[in-house]
């Protein structure tokens, strides 16, 4: 063994990786529960692209979507739970990036010297919110149909460039195979060579920069402030929670699997209540309550402006 590590430190220089673990320090305090954030929403991507590539193996884009997603569902061998993951996945992983956005943002871990941080932490979350837009349509059922044709249309009012990215996507005059299509790419394909490499480079500024402490730690002497090693004490406790989450995720897959509705038609009546997913809320109820006050498409570029630069300024 002896002679393995001194192979390996030689050419691979893992001597220097493990005096960088022992030197990093993890503040301990009353807020560090929200440092565990970060790792959860990392084990969720980590699950959905390993899932995505077990559904690559049967999933067909175009015209045989929903069909292709129907024989994964109920007829290839748990077919059903690699899918349901997939899509519970999805949703954790959003879930808990908000949350480790928001923790960010209330211990004001954006601040100098870690403002690329936060600028690579928002970028994923937009990225993130780009996966499950684009993702959602894939199944091509008459629930991914209408609320893809809903988000779609809040695309198309986008101030400026607002119809171009609705054409580029749609590419024709409405959803079909061929949207499917363009979808299908850009989940596997566009965003992915975006996100990983985006992920990197914030997981080495998170390394390189350390973990922000409140400003109550703040006002303390450095002498006075706690810490446990980065490794392996905190490295057990991250893995630890990343534990717990793939039992919720178990859970949560197998005795709520995802459901498939019925093939898309085009020509149907859409499902009363139609609405995008929970993360795309925000707009489409900002859209309502301003076309109650100005109607017409004015509201429409009114209420998509006033979105759009709040997003700038919360960036």
């Amino acid at each position: 063994m002896s002679k393995l590590q001194e192979f390996l430190d030689e050419r691979l220089g893992l001597d220097e990786a493990r005096a960088l673990l022992k030197k990093k320090k993890v503040p301990v305090h009353k807020q560090s529960v929200w440092y565990y954030w970060g790792g959860i929403t990392l084990i969720c991507f980590i699950v959905q692209l390993f899932t995505g590539i077990l559904l690559l193996v049967y999933y067909r884009p175009g015209a045989e979507a929903f069909e292709s997603v129907r024989q994964i569902t109920y007829e290839i061998n748990f077919g059903w739970l690699i899918r349901s993951a997939h899509s519970w996945s999805s949703t954790l992983f959003l879930a808990s990036a908000f949350i480790h956005m928001f923790s960010v943002y209330f211990m004001k871990a954006y601040r100098r010297p870690r403002e690329f941080g936060w600028w690579t932490g928002m970028l994923l979350l937009f990225l993130g919110m780009a996966f499950g837009f684009s993702g959602y349509l894939l199944p091509m059922d008459d629930l991914a149909f209408f609320a893809t044709k809903v988000g779609l249309a809040m695309a198309d009012i986008i101030p400026v460039v607002g119809p171009f990215i609705g054409n580029l996507l749609r590419g024709g005059l409405d959803v079909g195979p061929l949207t499917v299509q363009r979808f299908f790419a850009l989940h596997v394909v566009v965003l992915p060579l975006l996100f990983l490499p985006l992920l990197g480079f914030h997981l080495f500024l998170v390394q390189k920069h350390g973990n922000a402490v409140p400003e109550s730690e703040e006002a303390k002497p450095k002498e006075l402030r706690e810490s446990i090693p980065f490794f392996p004490n905190f490295l057990i406790k991250d893995l630890a929670m990343w534990l717990i989450t793939l039992n919720v995720l178990a859970m949560l897959a197998s005795c709520f699997p995802w459901q498939l509705g019925q093939a898309a038609d085009p020509l149907s009546p859409a499902p009363m209540g139609i609405h995008p997913e929970w993360y795309f809320m925000a707009p489409f109820q900002l859209l309502k309550v301003v076309g109650k006050y100005v109607p017409g498409t004015f509201g429409e570029v009114l209420g998509m402006g006033s979105f759009t630069i709040g997003l700038f300024l919360w960036l």
